[in-house]
């Protein structure tokens, strides 16, 4: 097992923009780490928790390459862990994501060095054709959240029965990675907020957080399982035929199984359409698994930490990162959200 050393900072992409071009140093680690011609393409989809490019050989787009966030991965076991459940969702279960494409050397991990001489993780998935969910009108959003529920149930009944490989090993999504000082993708209290706002914030956290402890939401194989972790509409893409298909496992680790409904509705939380998309998505999700009242109470508390957490996501990464909207929205979404919260602990499930 490789331990992946920290790494540059993602100011490294600064200057690409989406739809760019890559940088040189990473088209050509990919040609040759994938054995592809010499005239093949690589340019920016996205810039996250990690840099994803599409490859495209004489214009048509062949598969999906993902440099991993500086950091963000401890080791090489935590990469292949990842793919090896990918893998395992579509033999078994027939999950709609895309098959990860091995590299020259048979290997999931390849790695490309930048001009100051770090390593980069790299990662490559078969390409599928459509356009992410994120970027449909609204109302096309919550006619999805039906499949999107009954999709997640599938991955958690699968996670639930899997005999993890030997040497699996993927981070866990527990509440200090979601809200805590050092959490995961950056502290919500580091977002420029008012003292009122900050307080109002932490009174809301505190009593999600006493919500779970009061359900008995623990580690037991009952609640706490292997899940996706950011199943939201920019991780599933709506293919030309309807269909829906799972991307991005990159964050996928041991967590609350329903921290996948409170993933579900990132950033639309505060908006209007998210009564819908919560009731559609947990009709969909009992059609395969029921929940009891408990576990409803429990996924409306996550939902108030998913939006925390999605709140110091954003002091972490560039603008670019969200639709506009979504990110102007997230700051004062994130305060209404809780005031509703604390109103109604279970507001986001019952209209």
């Amino acid at each position: 097992m490789t331990i992946l050393e920290p790494q540059p900072a993602l100011d490294a992409f600064d200057d690409v923009a989406r739809g760019d071009t890559a940088p040189v140093w990473v088209r050509d680690g990919v040609l040759r780490d994938w054995d592809l011609p010499a005239g093949a393409e690589v340019r920016l989809i996205v810039l996250s928790e990690n840099v994803t490019f599409a490859v495209s050989i004489d214009g048509e787009p062949v598969m999906v390459v993902r440099l991993g966030r500086p950091g963000y991965a401890a080791s090489t076991a935590h990469i292949r862990g990842e793919l090896q459940w990918v893998e395992a969702l579509r033999a078994d279960a027939g999950i709609p994501t895309p098959a990860p494409v091995r590299g020259a050397d048979g290997d999931f991990v390849q790695f490309v060095t930048d001009p100051g001489g770090a390593s980069w993780s790299a990662v490559a998935f078969g390409f599928v054709a459509g356009r992410l969910l994120e970027n449909e009108p609204v109302e096309a959003l919550a006619a999805s959240f039906f499949e999107i529920g009954r999709l997640t149930a599938l991955l958690h009944e699968h996670a639930r029965a899997w005999t993890q490989p030997e040497g699996f090993v993927r981070f866990d999504w527990d509440l200090a990675d979601m809200v805590g000082a050092a959490a995961r993708w950056g502290d919500w209290r580091a977002a420029p907020l008012t003292a009122e706002q900050r307080d109002l914030l932490e009174t809301a956290e505190e009593r999600a957080v006493a919500v779970l402890g009061e359900l008995g939401v623990d580690r037991s194989p009952e609640h706490w399982g292997l899940i996706h972790a950011d199943l939201r509409p920019s991780n599933i893409m709506l293919q030309p035929d309807g269909q829906l298909s799972i991307i991005d496992f990159d964050d996928c680790g041991q967590g609350y199984y329903l921290y996948d409904f409170a993933a579900a509705l990132t950033f639309y939380e505060h908006r209007p359409e998210a009564i819908d998309m919560a009731e559609r998505w947990l009709a969909g999700y009992q059609q395969v698994r029921p929940l009891d009242a408990d576990e409803l109470r429990a996924a409306a508390a996550l939902s108030l930490l998913r939006r925390l957490t999605m709140l110091g996501w954003q002091t972490t990464h560039r603008e670019d990162a969200l639709p506009a909207d979504l990110w102007a929205a997230n700051l004062p979404g994130t305060v209404t959200v809780a005031e509703r919260f604390l109103a109604d602990e279970e507001w986001i499930i019952r209209g």
